[in-house]
């Protein structure tokens, strides 16, 4: 999942301590560098791409790479979106704002897929910075509602929604909100 990199708009609490050009460089430059990385072989790569008009238009994506766009509503409303209109199988989402994703990393939440019916890569705040599920289209009714965003809670909220699925963890990862995030992040 990828927004433009427009100043104000992307990276607002890293930009409060960088300024908002410098968080929307980063990002830009982070999303680059992980859209590079995560071009496998084994899957198919999809941006799901905010704001929805201008994402789909944007030159600053790779132009091979097929797009959809997020949609409208909080996050769990477009995630869920996005395994609804994605092809069918095994998918995984991810935010592009986590430096240390790998490609062996993406491989192991497929592999965990083979043994659960969805997989968490957790972060260290509480939230996580991947989320998959093992196909058909979509998550069951009720997935990912009253999820308390942004919080050390979404994690724990996430999994409380996918009632009766068996669930997976696989490596946490920290993603980047703040500076101090950004100085914890390996180079």
């Amino acid at each position: 999942m990828v927004k433009e990199p427009r100043p104000g708009r992307v990276k607002t609490r890293l930009g409060r301590d960088v300024g908002m050009t410098a968080s929307a460089w980063w990002f830009r430059h982070q999303c680059r560098r992980l859209i590079r990385r995560l071009q496998d072989p084994r899957w198919e790569l999809i941006l799901a791409v905010s704001p929805d008009q201008a994402g789909m238009t944007s030159r600053v994506w790779p132009g091979h790479l097929r797009r959809l766009p997020q949609g409208h509503g909080d996050l769990g409303v477009r995630m869920s979106r996005m395994f609804e209109v994605a092809p069918p199988g095994p998918k995984v989402i991810i935010g592009a704002d986590i430096p240390g994703v790998t490609p062996a990393l993406i491989a192991d939440a497929f592999r965990a897929l083979g043994q659960a019916d969805a997989v968490f890569g957790p972060a260290p705040d509480g939230g996580y910075w991947l989320i998959g599920s093992t196909g058909g289209r979509g998550l069951p009714s009720g997935a990912l509602q009253n999820v308390r965003w942004s919080t050390e809670h979404a994690l724990a909220d996430s999994r409380a929604s996918m009632k009766g699925m068996r669930i997976a963890h696989i490596a946490q990862l920290r993603d980047v909100d703040t500076i101090a995030d950004l100085k914890k992040t390996p180079p």
